[in-house]
């Protein structure tokens, strides 16, 4: 079996309730375990509030954990994030240049794929308009096609990607499943126990920041369909 590439243990992660000093601060994370080696396809479930956008950011390295230990091993991760860093008052070429420096490419590499960017987006001549001018499908589609231009070692998708209209939706679904099944380590947090099964090798069930139960997908979704619904998540240091 391969070594873990990203083991967490106990990990915790607190935020102000207020945005005032002193005021009580609430575990988004308070007590999760997980361990991914090479190749992994996690499936994250959880009720809406459990910490699961939270674990995608502490896996990235976006957020540092309050407690706990978090190991990494040199590997890269990317959250999948669509629009990252867009300037309304630059075209859609500039967006994708800035967008893909802070996805971690080189200036060289994302100029080389501005056409494939262009292609997949199809976009046309409004690739070199202020993406103000553009329809909110029209600047997701920029986004996921800058986004799929980064190969990182690990990837983390949050919640499913609907981008554009329906052709679009179809073929960036494709786009997405092929870097899913291509040996890649995947983090996939999703509603749809549907996408779990036919994505994912393994499943993780968080709630009020803590795992429940981590293994087998079917296993792992009959428990969490079958526990109550929560009570309310602890403040920090109660």
């Amino acid at each position: 079996m391969s070594a873990p590439i990203i083991r967490m243990e106990n990990v915790g992660v607190a935020f102000n309730a207020q945005l005032r000093v002193g005021s009580p601060r609430f575990w988004a994370l308070e007590d999760v375990n997980l361990s991914l080696a090479p190749g992994d396809r996690l499936g994250v479930v959880g009720r809406n509030g459990s910490g699961k956008s939270t674990l995608l950011r502490t896996i990235a390295g976006i957020i540092t954990p309050d407690r706990g230990r978090l190991e990494r091993a040199p590997v890269s991760c990317q959250l999948l994030s669509l629009a990252l860093g867009f300037v309304p008052h630059l075209s859609g070429r500039d967006n994708a240049v800035l967008s893909g420096l802070m996805l971690g490419l080189r200036r060289r590499e994302i100029t080389q794929r501005l056409p494939a960017i262009l292609e997949f987006s199809e976009l046309g001549d409004f690739f070199d308009q202020p993406i103000s001018s553009y329809s909110t499908g029209m600047t997701m589609r920029l986004g996921f096609s800058v986004a799929m231009q980064v190969e990182p070692d690990v990837l983390l998708i949050d919640e499913v990607l609907a981008v554009g209209d329906t052709e679009f939706q179809q073929k960036s679904g494709s786009a997405l499943r092929e870097r899913i099944h291509s040996g890649k380590t995947i983090v996939f947090v999703s509603h749809d126990d549907e996408q779990i099964q036919q994505v994912c090798n393994r499943a993780l069930w968080i709630e009020h920041g803590r795992s429940m139960m981590q293994g087998p997908v079917d296993a792992v979704l009959a428990a969490y369909h079958a526990a109550p619904s929560p009570s309310s998540p602890p403040l920090a240091g109660s």
